[in-house]
């Protein structure tokens, strides 16, 4: 959870310095990955008893919502890249 957590804001943040659009296009679905990523994790937390329902509930739909932004991101970039 450590390693795909912390790895989206050092994505986002390779991206923001990225070289090309291609480059910025690149991170940016990195970030997304591994924010899909730290959802799993989260859902296997809750599943095994080390999150609480209530827990849960809160620290992933701002997970959720994070993948939505990256993804929507993700897609105006390219849409961008490809114009």
């Amino acid at each position: 959870m450590l390693r795909s957590g912390t790895g989206i804001g050092a994505n986002i943040e390779e991206a923001i310095g990225g070289q090309s659009r291609a480059d910025f296009v690149s991170k940016i679905s990195i970030a997304y990955k591994e924010a899909r990523e730290s959802s799993y994790w989260l859902r296997l937390l809750k599943d095994t008893g080390y999150l609480s329902e209530n827990e849960f509930a809160s620290i992933h739909s701002d997970a959720e919502e994070l993948c939505r932004l990256l993804a929507a991101i993700q897609k105006t970039a390219k849409d961008k890249r490809n114009a």
